[in-house]
């Protein structure tokens, strides 16, 4: 039996939701340091930003529908483990 490898759309997904978080927490960080003038502030207010983003981003990808590729993906998997 084979263990199927992810493909490197799959291994690097994790990698997107961490770069589009970071992205957001740069921004409001930079937005609030230019409008409060407060370092400490801004870094709160980056850190918040990145969580919050993460979670969001990853709750969102748990919701969506698999495609024909997943889906057959998924198939071909329990077709495997139904043989145990």
């Amino acid at each position: 039996m084979t263990i199927p490898t992810p493909s490197r759309r799959d291994r690097f997904r994790p990698l997107e939701l961490l770069g589009l978080s970071f992205v957001a927490a740069i921004f409001i960080g930079l937005v609030v340091l230019m409008s409060s003038r407060q370092p400490t502030l801004a870094l709160i207010f980056a850190g918040v930003t990145f969580i919050v983003t993460l979670v969001g981003l990853a709750m969102l990808a748990m919701v969506a529908e698999p495609d024909t590729d997943e889906r057959r993906d998924l198939d071909e998997q329990n077709k495997e483990n139904s043989g145990h």
